[in-house]
């Protein structure tokens, strides 16, 4: 070797002529007429000459090429043919998966698993907060570093999110692993505690007590009526939010006053659903009050199969719910700018637990009212007991209802005592 010389290298790139000319040892410097100056290592293997493009100069300059072609030469006397596995690596390179192709993949893999509603957040969350850092960077080069720093950016805005964009990380990778796709998870020793910090202290389930009803129900519509009227329906029936905001004009029937919820649209039952499993609707008895505060909300949707479809005809792709996200934010201004101190702040899913306290306190049985709430009876009870309660469950939220509409009113609530109903004898 050493046949050549940058100044060499650079008359012949500038006259432009086509050459090809040896440093020794096989290293081998070719210019082509169409002016591209490259580095090629000729070699024999298995008693076959071979050739490998280096790759280009002046990108790749004389020293390199050398310290390349050595390297080259050594790899050959051990048994490797280096042009073969430079085509491999780069076919490796150009069929890597990259992370948004593994998490789709992994998404793709997760229907009938997962809840559609928890694949959509997952999918929303990567979207926003992976994929424009390292979406299009191979999968197999991830470095935990990456993801520690895309868990603390999320940090820095909600600590919640973080660790929901954590576990995604985690499924991804590991979904990563079990195909194939890389052979290491970058995420396996990320501790969330180490990164996010420590979990905060579970926030309890508010109960609105009668003199907060009184405060907040003939305040209601400061938020505007389709939004007071949800309110009335979710503390009347006692569902929750996304059962409500995903119900059709057609499963409702206001002349038998009766809301059937699919199963599919029941928390804890629609993968079960998905799955083609035999899980039960649930039907909701309705009280002359909540039929009328449907009937309000019928010129409201405007022609839509859904109760509450979307507001922004910007976001709506065809005819599309609300976001469950909008009664939320109504509510928190509600409570902070309206409310005050004369009733706590609540979320929707807090009405429901408002309905189940105060079913107790008017004397409804146990087992009636966790029906109303279409919760598992659990045990012997559920495996014997078919009966649904359905006339049961309409007297206990008539009274429920009776009792809202006095609050609003500002009567004295002082609802009757109902009568407990006996308790269920099993052979």
């Amino acid at each position: 070797m050493g046949n050549l010389s940058d100044i060499q290298i650079k008359n012949w790139v500038k006259s432009g002529t086509t050459v090809a000319k040896s440093d020794g040892g096989g290293l081998t410097f070719t210019l082509s007429k169409s002016g591209v100056a490259s580095w090629i290592l000729r070699y024999r293997f298995g008693g076959k000459p071979k050739e490998k493009t280096i790759g280009r100069y002046p990108d790749i300059s004389l020293a390199e090429a050398r310290k390349i072609a050595a390297e080259d030469r050594a790899s050959i006397q051990t048994g490797t043919d280096v042009a073969i596995a430079k085509k491999k690596a780069k076919l490796a390179a150009a069929t890597a998966w990259t992370v948004r192709q593994l998490t789709e993949d992994y998404l793709d893999k997760q229907k009938g698993r997962l809840a559609e509603a928890t694949i959509k957040g997952r999918r929303q969350q990567l979207r926003d907060y992976v994929f424009p850092l390292i979406g299009n960077l191979p999968a197999k080069d991830v470095e935990p570093r990456e993801l520690v720093d895309i868990v603390e950016r999320v940090t820095g805005k909600s600590s919640h999110v973080a660790r929901l964009v954590l576990i995604g990380l985690r499924e991804i990778f590991a979904h990563g692993i079990a195909r194939h796709v890389i052979e290491s998870n970058p995420s396996a020793h990320i501790k969330s505690n180490s990164v996010i910090g420590p979990r905060p202290v579970s926030r309890s389930r508010i109960m609105l007590s009668e003199q907060e009803l009184k405060h907040m129900l003939p305040a209601l519509a400061s938020m505007g009526v389709q939004n007071a009227l949800m309110v009335k329906i979710l503390l009347a029936t006692a569902t929750r939010i996304s059962e409500l905001v995903n119900a059709r004009w057609g499963d409702i029937d206001l002349e038998k006053r009766l809301w059937t919820i699919p199963a599919e649209n029941i928390k804890g039952r629609r993968v079960q659903a998905a799955n083609g499993e035999d899980v039960k609707d649930f039907v909701i008895p309705l009280t002359p009050h909540v039929v009328g505060w449907f009937l309000e909300l019928q010129p409201l949707a405007f022609g839509s199969s859904y109760v509450l479809p979307i507001r922004s005809r910007k976001k709506a792709i065809g005819d599309s719910p609300m976001e469950p996200v909008t009664l939320n934010a109504a509510i928190n201004a509600f409570c902070k700018y309206i409310m005050g101190d004369k009733c706590r702040r609540f979320t929707p899913h807090d009405l429901r637990s408002t309905a189940r306290s105060h079913l107790g306190a008017l004397g409804v049985d146990v087992l009636i009212a966790e029906r109303c709430l279409n919760h598992s009876l659990g045990g012997l009870v559920e495996v014997y007991d078919q009966h649904d309660y359905l006339d049961e469950r309409r007297h206990a939220l008539t009274e429920w209802s009776n009792f809202l509409v006095r609050c609003e009113m500002g009567q004295v609530a002082g609802a009757k005592k109902l009568r407990p109903v006996p308790p269920l004898e099993l052979n």
